[in-house]
């Protein structure tokens, strides 16, 4: 079985205690609140990395594309909500999953889709299960929860060929938060309008069992979750820099970096020239408007320690520079000999996996196992 040192580069890593001990800590948070909890899937993409979270406790999972949910369903899971707005030229590929025995779930938040939704099911003799996302936070998308036309998206569903699973809303702009105090007041901002939205919906006849919501940072900073079934959240596994400025994570609860290999040297500007440009790491540069810079990432030694001050400040295709954060120019090729290994933790776990065709699972006895990661739409 291969062993780090076997790796080329740039290669991203898992490191597994990692995974497994973020994986078990929201599953624990999850269980004491009382609610079903659906991880979201497009962080990772990877059907070890999932088969980890079920066996944690998760019910379902959530996808962000339709191909994600065939993929998974085509490995054995079927209960499977796709949390995106779906478009009329979409649901023939629904229809056909959940022809083949998925329990596909899909989403919206307009009276027209909804209409659409209910017309293609009478057509085929099936009833979606469609939620209708409710925007809590003006984050992204999704319906006010005090506005009309959500209970006109709600009627077009209940008319015939769908039917109203639930509400779902995701509390993105959490994301932008770094106050503890801050992110209980968005959760329960969270909760309180997916709950009250899905009430609205039951006061006029029309059937609301579930309440989902979800974010990383909200899942782990809700002090109540009353009326809501289930929670999604999705970078969890891995965290990231984002989430480590938001405050939700540890450096070293981080599970996801990039292996990488000094190549060369500019020392009058103090860089470091590594293999892992941003077609490695990804353009993400999340954390350049947070409290803390990372610029394309944080630098670590080959064994994961951070290296304080030292981070992939800037990025070509190929080539990423090494340097100091501060811009003080440092005898750098003496710091980082040519042939040296390090690890980068990212700015955007989701953005730096998709990068990659699969991970090296970094595994507790020191051994790597190649886990694939699934793509297209």
């Amino acid at each position: 079985m291969p062993r780090l040192a076997d790796l080329d580069t740039p290669a991203a890593l898992i490191d597994t205690a990692r995974l497994h001990a973020n994986i078990a800590r929201m599953q624990q948070r999850m269980d004491a609140l009382g609610v079903r909890f659906r991880p979201h899937v497009k962080t990772t993409k990877c059907l070890p990395i999932v088969q980890a979270q079920l066996a944690a406790g998760a019910r379902g999972i959530t996808v962000s594309t339709l191909k994600e949910a065939e993929q998974f369903h085509a490995a054995g899971l079927h209960d499977i909500l796709y949390a995106v707005c779906i478009v009329p030229a979409k649901l023939p590929q629904a229809l056909a999953l959940r022809r083949r025995g998925c329990a596909l779930q899909i989403l919206t938040d307009s009276v027209a889709a909804a209409e659409a939704i209910a017309a293609c099911g009478r057509t085929h003799g099936e009833v979606f299960d469609v939620w209708i996302e409710v925007d809590v936070d003006g984050h992204r998308s999704g319906l006010p929860p005090a506005d009309d036309a959500l209970l006109a998206v709600g009627r077009a569903l209940h008319d015939g060929g769908a039917r109203v699973r639930g509400v779902l809303a995701h509390a993105g702009s959490s994301y932008d938060l770094d106050d503890a105090a801050a992110l209980r007041t968005l959760a329960e901002q969270e909760r309180a309008g997916a709950v009250h939205a899905a009430q609205r919906l039951r006061d006029v006849g029309i059937p609301c069992v579930e309440v989902s919501i979800g974010s990383t940072p909200t899942a782990l900073a809700a002090a109540s979750l009353e009326g809501v079934t289930e929670v999604r959240a999705g970078v969890y596994a891995c965290f990231d820099l984002v989430m480590h400025n938001v405050g939700v994570c540890t450096l070293d609860e981080i599970a996801l970096s990039v292996l990488t290999t000094v190549i060369g040297h500019q020392p009058a500007k103090g860089w470091a020239i590594v293999d892992a440009g941003w077609m490695a790491m990804s353009r993400d540069r999340g954390t350049q408007k947070q409290k803390h810079d990372y610029g394309y990432g944080q630098v670590c030694t080959e064994a994961g320690e951070p290296i304080a001050g030292y981070v992939v400040g800037s990025a070509n295709q190929e080539h990423g520079i090494v340097c100091r954060a501060d811009g003080t120019v440092t005898t750098i090729e003496q710091r980082f000999p040519i042939g040296t290994r390090l690890r980068i933790l990212p700015n955007h776990a989701c953005a730096t996996g998709a990068q990659h065709p699969q991970y090296a699972a970094v595994m507790a006895d020191g051994s790597v196992q190649a886990w694939p990661r699934f793509y297209g739409w």
